[in-house]
């Protein structure tokens, strides 16, 4: 008997089978390892078919690239984004950093969500 509940990521309804896992739509997703030690230090629960083969691709694309730790490193469209002036970081940045800041970020992979934004 599944349970309706929503992607922890891009709130799409989902229905999550956690009663038989096997039977649950999210086994017919082949992730990494790599993928799986991710998901499993993040805050999220539940997700759709799509954000796991999305964030299955991140992982395994961010695999052995450096972490950008000056800006002259940091490439525009790929690691940030400007809107108003401010410097939006993006989901593969925040993979990369390798650590949820738990600020709220606009595009946290990590599933955090501050309570008080």
């Amino acid at each position: 008997m599944g349970n309706n509940r929503v992607c922890t990521h891009c709130k799409t309804e989902i229905i999550c089978n956690t009663d038989d896992i096997k039977q649950c739509d999210c086994t017919q997703v082949n992730i990494s390892n790599d993928t799986r030690v991710f998901l499993a230090g993040s805050f999220h629960k539940c997700l759709c078919n799509n954000c796991l083969s999305k964030f299955d691709e991140m992982v395994i694309s961010s695999k052995g690239k450096p972490f950008p730790k000056r800006r002259s490193e940091m490439e525009e469209g790929v690691h940030y984004y400007m809107e108003n002036e401010y410097f939006v970081f993006t989901e593969l940045y925040h993979l990369m950093k390798g650590q949820c800041c738990q600020n709220g970020c606009r595009h946290c992979v990590y599933g955090f969500k501050n309570r008080y934004l």
